[in-house]
């Protein structure tokens, strides 16, 4: 049978895809299906047909999944941002150490014998809900006129008005409400995407779990925010209560009296007059309090801390408790004795390389983007760690030069590249470094089994792997990877 567009079909899920679609066949054709669970059986419509597969949203649960779960937000199918949120967060789980393992078969092409012989199980959230310490709002109106704040719809510019995101602080919710009451008090108009019109564009909000502090920082579309004592005195009215009730012990747990209230610290304004998707302009300027927020991060096996300097541009984990297990992961990988020289590639405003600073004879952390090197010299400043050293530069271009001129080498690498993985010129540059240990940590499996498979090819055993939950409810997963060369010394 040959099925069209707005066809509805009864289907059996029994897969789940990359993007944490259901999966089923209908008479042998292939459906993709949005918002299904593996073990639904749903009626769903096609959305697209193509001759042998199509994709079609879900109508109607027929029959519920024993994996699907009742959603905590109204808005999930509509958004974007939770695509799994209707499944168990064990199933969850399930589906992401997958993910890990199928692209390590089918990119890396790894035996699966051998996968199952390095992978160790994922690592869960305690609490997977309200984990991330940083938002980015958009402004806008919905179709009455109506001033709202939200988030975009799925692969839209819409905006759902919703100022209580599951997956964001509490505290979220009474700072947007504050900011629109400003905006209508002082008739402070939102930016028009497509009139190009309109002041303010987006709200951004920091928190600091460790700390409690909180930035504000509104993006606008020109040089000067209207009546900005009134916004200043909006937001310095709020209170919120104390940052932390997790018992002492439990990750990101606080002991009572270490327990402070949330606070704003910082409020600020994003200059971004440019017709353009980047949300933040390149101009800061604060308003009122600090120019940044600090919060801290523990290494778990010696409950060590490092503080960070956290400004509206800086790139920071955004869910610092798994992040805590994550570096914490990594740094067990590299078996630091204190004699070994570390190269952080792909650094940051340093997080990863403090962390190893506290264990490494001597760190170098290479970035390519400018202010988050003065970010990272800056925190490792404030931490008094000085056996740390940024470079700003490539690090296909830095390594070299530094291995070639002043006969700097490395024990282990570490890597923390974006989505896209690791640039070609860069995994060249670490197999000429030939260190006895490379540690990978990754936002993306698929470009990691591919990058694992030129270092595997190019001389290195592959020891360890180990998927991180830094993201529940969606379909993205971290991971610590340990490789280590060839002949060098066993790993413990």
């Amino acid at each position: 049978m040959e099925y069209k567009k707005n066809d509805l079909v009864t289907v059996q899920i029994e897969d789940i895809g990359h993007d944490g679609e259901g999966i089923g066949k209908v008479e042998g054709y292939t459906l993709f299906v949005k918002d299904a669970v593996i073990g639904d059986c749903v009626l769903a419509k096609i959305t697209k047909a193509k001759k042998n597969y199509g994709y079609a949203r879900v109508e109607k649960v027929v029959t519920p999944s024993p994996f699907r779960v009742e959603p905590k937000c109204a808005f999930h199918r509509q958004c974007g941002g939770c695509q799994i949120q209707a499944m168990s967060y064990e199933r969850q789980l399930a589906f992401k150490q997958d993910k890990v393992r199928n692209n390590l078969i089918r990119i890396g092409k790894f035996e699966e014998d051998f996968v199952d012989s390095v992978m160790e199980p994922i690592v869960g959230m305690d609490e997977p809900w309200h984990y991330r310490n940083k938002a980015q709002f958009p402004v806008g109106y919905d179709k009455n006129g109506k001033l709202i704040t939200g988030f975009y719809a799925g692969r839209t510019h819409d905006i759902i008005a919703n100022t209580d995101c599951a997956l964001g602080v509490t505290e979220n919710k009474r700072i947007l409400e504050a900011v629109l009451a400003y905006m209508q008090e002082n008739n402070v108009k939102a930016y028009d995407e497509k009139t190009g019109k309109g002041l303010l564009r987006h709200i951004l909000i920091r928190t600091g779990f460790a700390s409690g502090e909180i930035m504000v920082c509104l993006v606008i579309n020109g040089k000067k925010l209207s009546a900005e004592e009134k916004l200043i005195e909006k937001l310095k009215g709020l209170v919120f209560e104390r940052s932390c009730k997790a018992p002492v012990g439990t990750v990101g747990g606080l002991a009572e009296s270490e327990m402070t209230e949330k606070k704003i610290v910082s409020i600020s304004i994003s200059i971004n007059t440019e017709q353009t998707n980047v949300i933040m302009g390149k101009e800061i300027r604060t308003l009122w309090g600090s120019d940044y927020i600090e919060d801290s991060i523990r290494i778990l096996e010696t409950e060590d801390k490092v503080t960070f300097r956290i400004s509206p541009l800086s790139f920071y984990q955004v869910n610092p408790r798994q992040t805590e297990k994550l570096y914490s992961l990594a740094l067990s990988y590299a078996e630091l004795t204190g004699e070994e020289t570390v190269w952080d590639l792909y650094c940051g405003i340093g997080t990863i390389s403090l962390f190893l600073a506290k264990k490494a004879k001597q760190v170098y952390g290479v970035e390519i983007i400018p202010q988050a090197i003065e970010d990272a010299k800056e925190n490792a400043r404030i931490n008094g760690i000085t056996n740390a050293e940024f470079y700003v530069g490539k690090a296909e271009e830095v390594l070299p030069e530094k291995y070639e001129k002043e006969g700097i080498y490395a024990d282990v690498i570490v890597v923390d590249p974006p989505r896209k993985g690791c640039d070609e010129k860069c995994l060249e540059t670490m197999l000429a470094m030939q260190p006895k240990k490379i540690v990978y940590v990754s936002c993306d499996s698929a470009t990691l089994a591919r990058d694992l498979r030129i270092l595997v090819d190019g001389g290195y055993e592959l020891k360890k792997v180990r998927a991180v939950d830094q993201f529940g409810q969606t379909v993205h997963v971290e991971c610590a990877v340990l490789l280590q060369r060839r002949g060098a010394a066993p790993a413990h």
